[in-house]
């Protein structure tokens, strides 16, 4: 990990202005620094830096454009970009003291307001690299943690979201089901949680009729991994992720390029265990409870078919409107058996439609609830922690177009339009004893690179999360 709390006499200073700063700030520098910059061009424009050297023509000090508004990627490309040394943010630049613009927010509560403990994140999640495959020789910069910095917070962070991108980057022939509930039982293991793993057959006879029914095609049979870290008294916290390792489609199969990303269909499951990882490490006072139904949709002659009627956990028949509409099936009979507890909070997270990435994009999930002042909570925590999500209405005259004439549901309607909306409230019909539910449908992957968030799979949602969990339980 790129963030060290260890003091280096040779250490580089970054200083931190915005251009309108950068006029006054230049006429205090010597004579030097003023010529060196002026022949750079530099202006302090958001993202530019200008490396300053002393009179020996070695590395003095950085000099870097931001936003007024910081956040947690103003500096993160610095990470990736600058020479391979320790550096640390010079405490008076702009907008790192307590009471600036940007960390006046009181969803944050830490020493310095969480502003350098953002900065430091952004850093550290910048020096990702997916090495499984192709090994890597490149260093990057080390940055000596500021002052106030939540050092715990950021490394327990920083290595949970660096686990998920780690597993949804990882191909489905080593990503598969079976692969993918050890790396959760191992999880659990390591923290003394109590788990267990229902899989193939065995669904059946405990009654998980769609999680069996959409992986018993594929050569791995499909997991139903359950994992509890009591705590008695505490808030109850269920966590709810699909973890489809591949997506073919099913019978009703997906176009060569459809098909070409799909091991990333278990990103829900990846940044559920992401969470419970950074609630469990840095202590969260909650009672939590992980589910994750594994599957690959695959095809066989056993395969489910289209308009196959089925039962579901919850005592509900579905008509299988499209067998590439497998994700809610599996999320149901999860759902299922997470809403008989009634946890205090209950939240899925999901690849679950491209109608949300058509809506939003790629790097803004849409969110659910059934619950406006959790809305609203989620909103600022998501601000705060510059992790976007966009909330999309249970909209109930949608609700019809999940009837058909054969079962109580379709889990695909006829209607091309409001899909996100439609499969929300598809899993918000076996939601029915929680007072709140956030149901999270995000991308999970990054198509392009941007500083500290490089391509490929992505933790989308989960510090937003885990803010809105410590706001409201710690």
């Amino acid at each position: 990990m790129n963030l060290t709390t260890s003091k280096s006499t040779h250490a580089v200073p970054i200083i931190l202005l915005t251009a309108k700063q950068f006029p006054a700030w230049l006429k205090s520098q010597d004579a030097a620094s003023k010529h060196w910059l002026t022949v750079n061009n530099f202006e302090a424009k958001a993202g530019s830096f200008c490396l300053l050297p002393d009179k020996n023509g070695k590395l003095a000090k950085v000099i870097c454009g931001v936003d007024e508004q910081l956040n947690l990627w103003s500096i993160a490309h610095l990470a990736t970009t600058l020479p391979a040394q320790h550096y640390f943010i010079v405490p008076s630049s702009f907008g790192l003291t307590k009471g600036s613009r940007a960390a006046g927010d009181p969803a944050i509560k830490s020493k310095d307001d969480g502003l350098h403990t953002q900065l430091a994140l952004g850093w550290v999640l910048a020096t990702y690299q997916f090495t499984r495959y192709k090994k890597s020789k490149k260093q990057f910069a080390t940055l000596i943690a500021p002052k106030g910095c939540d050092v715990d917070y950021v490394q327990a962070m920083a290595a949970s979201i660096c686990w998920a991108r780690d597993l949804i980057n990882t191909p489905a022939n080593d990503m598969h089901p079976k692969a993918l509930a050890e790396e959760a039982v191992a999880f659990a293991q390591k923290h003394k949680a109590k788990v267990t793993v229902i899989k193939g057959e065995e669904l059946l006879k405990q009654n998980y009729p769609m999680i069996y029914a959409v992986g018993k095609a594929a050569a791995i049979p499909p997991h139903l991994v359950d994992i509890t870290f009591p705590r008695k008294g505490a808030p109850k916290i269920t966590l709810v992720g699909k973890g489809v390792c591949f997506d073919s489609g099913g019978l009703d199969i997906k176009t060569a390029a459809g098909m070409k990303m799909m091991k990333k269909d278990m990103g829900g499951a990846a940044c559920v265990l992401a969470l419970a990882r950074a609630i469990v490490e840095t202590k969260l006072p909650v009672q939590l409870r992980v589910l994750l139904p594994i599957v690959e949709n695959a095809i066989a002659g056993n395969a489910m078919r289209p308009l196959d009627i089925m039962l579901t956990r919850k005592g509900i028949t579905v008509e299988i409107g499209n067998t590439d509409a497998e994700g809610r099936l599996i999320l149901c009979d999860a759902l299922t058996e997470a809403d008989e507890e009634k946890p205090d909070l209950l939240i899925d997270c999901a690849t679950l439609t491209g109608a949300a990435r058509v809506a939003l994009g790629t790097e803004i999930p849409a969110f659910f609830t059934n619950d406006d002042a959790l809305a609203h909570e989620l909103y600022k925590c998501a601000k705060t922690e510059s992790d976007p999500l966009w909330r999309l209405p249970l909209w109930k005259n949608y609700r019809s177009q999940l009837d058909t004439h054969n079962a109580d549901l379709s889990n695909d309607p006829d209607s091309s339009y409001g899909g996100a909306i439609t499969a929300a409230l598809y899993l918000q019909e076996f939601v029915t004893k929680t007072p709140s539910w956030l149901h999270i449908d995000m991308m999970a992957w990054n198509p392009t690179s941007k500083p500290g968030r490089p391509q490929g799979g992505e933790a989308m949602a989960i510090r937003a999360l885990y803010a809105l969990i410590k706001e409201k339980y710690n």
